[in-house]
Parts: C-alpha cells; sequence; structure tokens
C-alpha cells in the first residue's frame, strides 16, 4: 500500500545531472511556494509523506531527493552540504517557483541556511525542524561523527535490511495510522547510497553556522522536538534564538514526522503561515505617522 504522493519528475540541469523531485502544483497560481529539504539518510517522501496532503491543500511545493538520498544525484564527489543547497537553487530556478519557504528537517535545515545565505533571491522564510546550528559541541557528537565509516560498512550489509524489517515495524507500532505503509518505507529506506550517507555525515560533523545563521536576516520558525535524543532540544531552541524565529514544540523523538504524523503536518502548516505571515509587508493603515505630517 502506498500513500498520497504528488508526481514524481527528473529535472535536468546542465553541469550538474538529474534531480529527483515532487512538484505538487496549486490550483491557485497564487499560492506560496514551499522547498522541503528531508533529513540525513531519508527523502522527501520519507521525511514528509506525513505532510504532504496538508501542505497540498494550501501552497504548491517541491520536495526534493538530496545527492545520494533516495532517487537523487548520484556524484562521484565528496558530499557537501553547500552542494546540496546549490541543487535545490537549480531545481528552484529551472521550475520558476521561487521565492520559497524552505522547510528543513535535521540535515535539511543545515541546507536550508545554505540555501538562505547563498541564493537569498530564493529564499522567502525558513522553517527548520529537529536541527541545530552545529553537532560538535560535545565529545560524544565528535566521536559519532568518527565512527561513521563503520556506519558506511554496515550500510552496505544483508543485516541492514533484516534490521530495517525488524525496527521499523517496532518503531511503527500496531494499529499505528502509518502502519500500512512498512513494506514501502523499508523499501523507501533502503535506497541510499552508502557512499554518499558516510560523506553526508561527516559533512554534518564539520557544519557550524553559529558565526553566520543570525545574519540571514529571514523571517524564520522552528519545530522543537522536545523529547529528540538525535538532536538535543537544547541545540534546537540555539538555533530558533540564532534565527530570531517562531517556536512550536511537538513532545516527540526524532522520527516525529512517522511517530505523531497528524500534529507533524498541522505544526508544518502552521510554520509555514508564521513565515508568510511575518514577511508580509505592514500596512500603512497599521505604520505610525510621519514625523512630517500635521
Amino acid at each position: 500500500m502506498l500513500p498520497w504522493l504528488p508526481a514524481g519528475r527528473v529535472v535536468r540541469i546542465d553541469g550538474r545531472g538529474e534531480l529527483f523531485i515532487r512538484h505538487h502544483r496549486h490550483a491557485d497560481p497564487a499560492a506560496p511556494n514551499v522547498l522541503l529539504l528531508h533529513g540525513w539518510t531519508a527523502s522527501s517522501d520519507l521525511q514528509f509523506f506525513t505532510a504532504y496532503e496538508a501542505l497540498a491543500a494550501q501552497y504548491s511545493f517541491v520536495g526534493i531527493d538530496h545527492r545520494g538520498h533516495g532517487r537523487g544525484l548520484r556524484s562521484p564527489t565528496q558530499f557537501r552540504l553547500e552542494d546540496a543547497a546549490d541543487d535545490a537553487a537549480a531545481a528552484i530556478r529551472e521550475l520558476a517557483t521561487g521565492p520559497v519557504v524552505a522547510v528543513g528537517y535535521s540535515m535539511g535545515g543545515p541546507i536550508s541556511l545554505h540555501l538562505a545565505r547563498r541564493h537569498p533571491d530564493l529564499v522567502r522564510g525558513l522553517v527548520v525542524q529537529a536541527t541545530a546550528l552545529e553537532w560538535t559541541a560535545t565529545l560524544r557528537e565528535r566521536t559519532l561523527w568518527r565512527v561513521l565509516p563503520i556506519l558506511g560498512s554496515w550500510l552496505r550489509t544483508k543485516g541492514y535490511r533484516r534490521y530495517l524489517n525488524r525496527a521499523v515495524p517496532k518503531l511503527i507500532g500496531a494499529g499505528h495510522p502509518v502502519e500500512p505503509y512498512v513494506p514501502w518505507l523499508v523499501s523507501e529506506m533502503s535506497r541510499n547510497d552508502p557512499f554518499a550517507m558516510v560523506d553526508a555525515g561527516r559533512a554534518l560533523g564539520d557544519y557550524d553556522a553559529r558565526p553566520w545563521a543570525p545574519t540571514l536576516g529571514v523571517p524564520a520558525a522552528s519545530l522543537i522536538t522536545t523529547r529528540d535524543r538525535l538532536v538535543s532540544p537544547g541545540k534546537q531552541r540555539a538555533l530558533a534564538s540564532a534565527l530570531r524565529a517562531t517556536v512550536r514544540e511537538l513532545p516527540a523523538d526524532h522520527f516525529a514526522a512517522l511517530a505523531e504524523p497528524a500534529r507533524f503536518a498541522a505544526l508544518t502548516v502552521e510554520l509555514v503561515d508564521a513565515v508568510l505571515q511575518a514577511g508580509q509587508p505592514t500596512s500603512t493603515a497599521d505604520a505610525p505617522p510621519s514625523p512630517d505630517a500635521a
């Protein structure tokens, strides 16, 4: 059984290659445009399928599979967060769907920030979810990124597929709204390029936006997963503070999109709306009188 998915297509970009996207066009051509940027080891579908329908009701949107993830571009070059941001920018320019509200979950958060920094003309606002300014401030985090080569070897084994077959049903649980999609989820999780996963993990280990994130100057909102054991709520709050973001909280772990699908979808729409509202020009009726007025 498959969930509802927007039309998928390949966008060919000269000098880059073929990028796989999900593209939904709202019936209203004036509807805002949203860009979905998924997390590490996920894909647009895995990260956002539980929110696709709620987003489609109000916006046009593009979801992109990052390099080496899902059906994303296979490249011989090392994975860089900046390149993933440039891929997204190239797709938005090709589709002429900018400027966008960029929604970045986990690794998608750094990619969204790089997008706003490198292509400010394309970014109307940011919604960051379960993500951080950096991942190397503690000994535990630095140790995690050092063992990534071991993870890469494991991802290439049959043992990884057996692990998914056991772990995903356990994570979802019997009677859960996404339980019918478990076989599809396991299949989608097996699409990633193991070498790219290691590279992407290392890129996250090198990422530190603390010096420049506060200078981006775009409306922002943050979804904080308050029971997150992968990205601590404290780190998420530090990012929200740096961006001066509107904050909403979801009492869930890092896999909130699967564990709390209805709430995740509703909060994602709510935060996109908050960013769009914050970006509206102030009405002249609400503006203070000019000092020259008499």
